[in-house]
């Protein structure tokens, strides 16, 4: 027998142990109707309950294709007996329509798996927020009385490591679409995240403490970051990604509260951003301590992008309201390599960096950006307090420190 009729056979066995071992446990069978109006959120914890208590090698949740579930705010909380939970997503869950739908007095949070390791989900399925309902009321564009200052998270995983979710579609999130809170060992991959442009802070995919995450071949446009990083978070791989409309994807913000934060090792590769009001983004606090460091954005194109290259230690949520410090965060070893594209601002490489802790070892190589309007002749550079070195051709013109 050759080698490939041998790799063949052991994968037709392997399929086999987990087909043999694997027990499903579908939402239909514990009595959720999948019509879309009735509240099925007993029947999924009632399938949740048998699928983490099973001890076989593999347990599965069904979730149905060609159903639509509607489901009120849910933790499913592990360990679990069994070392892989699946969650086969194929068909629709369904939030509650709006804020007057809500019936939980948490309104951070709608889904969420929470201490779950060795946990997959995937089916083509997909998580629908109905958001617009909040967005209609939320304070950052509607202020007044009845406004609402948060709104739930689509999907939050929390203390769950050894944690994979492919082929899955978002849509319309009240806020956040994906959220990873101390994690590791995390794998998002082919997912679709759609909301407005307009929706507020409906991040794509937000990282915070987490380590070793890899996210890949997704398609992002929503009204905030299509991905954030947050504070402890290292070893973040991020490629192949479309994003737009959104913000861009970000580091930051750091260090709000006068924490010393520490962001390591992020890689940042083939990104596409469309129409964003920000391309690659590190933004810090005034008020911010500790280090940021080991950062890549490399072959990165732009499509009519405003503030394409950007770190902003100045950053602050309502204008004039930041008061001067005397601390910064530390931002050391950031590489931008092969940076293509367009820019819909005159500034397409803005490096404002801290007064009192300056940014070092920047490198620009190789990035060559060019007017998306005809409003500005030629694009300029914009530094303060960034040191570094440039490679390469660099447009505009660099402004970095040697």
């Amino acid at each position: 027998m050759d080698s490939l009729s041998i790799s063949y056979a052991i994968c037709v066995v392997s399929l086999l142990t987990i087909s043999i071992s694997a027990k499903e446990f579908n939402v239909l069978s514990y009595g959720a109707s999948g019509n879309g109006i009735t509240d099925d959120s007993l029947a999924f914890m009632k399938a949740w309950k048998d699928t983490c208590s099973e001890a076989a090698s593999s347990a599965s949740l069904v979730i149905p294709k060609g159903k639509q579930f509607l489901v009120h705010p849910l933790i499913f909380t592990g360990p679990c007996k069994s070392g892989t939970i699946n969650v086969m997503l194929s068909g629709t869950i369904l939030a509650p329509n709006g804020p007057d739908q809500w019936n939980a007095s948490d309104l951070s949070t709608w889904l969420a798996f929470e201490g779950v390791n060795g946990l997959s989900i995937s089916g083509f399925g997909t998580i629908d927020g109905r958001g617009k309902g909040w967005w209609d009321r939320s304070c950052r564009y509607h202020p007044g009385q009845g406004c609402f200052t948060l709104a739930p998270t689509a999907l939050r995983f929390q203390n769950c490591n050894n944690l994979k979710m492919l082929n899955t579609n978002f849509h319309n999130s009240p806020q956040t679409h994906v959220l990873l809170l101390g994690c590791q060992n995390v794998e998002l991959g082919f997912l679709n995240i759609q909301s407005p442009g307009t929706s507020p802070n409906t991040d794509g995919i937000h990282i915070q403490f987490g380590r070793n995450v890899s996210i890949h071949n997704s398609q992002i446009a929503d009204g905030d970051d299509c991905i954030s990083i947050g504070d402890k978070t290292y070893d973040i791989k991020i490629n192949d990604i479309k994003c737009g409309p959104g913000h861009g994807v970000s580091i930051g913000s750091l260090g709000r509260d006068g924490e010393a934060v520490q962001v390591n090792n992020i890689k940042v590769k083939r990104v596409s951003f469309h129409g964003t009001t920000n391309g690659v983004r590190i933004k810090t606090w005034q008020t911010g301590r500790g280090l940021v460091q080991n950062v890549t954005f490399t072959n990165i194109n732009f499509t009519a992008v405003e503030n394409p290259i950007i770190i902003d230690q100045y950053y602050c949520d309502k204008l004039d309201s930041c008061k001067p410090t005397d601390t910064g965060v530390r931002i050391n070893d950031v590489r931008y390599s092969k940076l293509i594209g367009t820019s819909q601002t005159e500034v397409a490489i803005n490096l404002n960096c801290s007064n009192n802790v300056p940014c070092t070892g920047i490198t620009l190589d190789n990035v060559r950006l060019v007017s998306a309007t005809h409003q500005f002749n030629q694009l300029v550079s914009s530094c303060n307090h960034a040191f570094g070195l440039n490679r390469g051709i660099i447009e505009p013109k660099s402004c970095l420190k040697i």
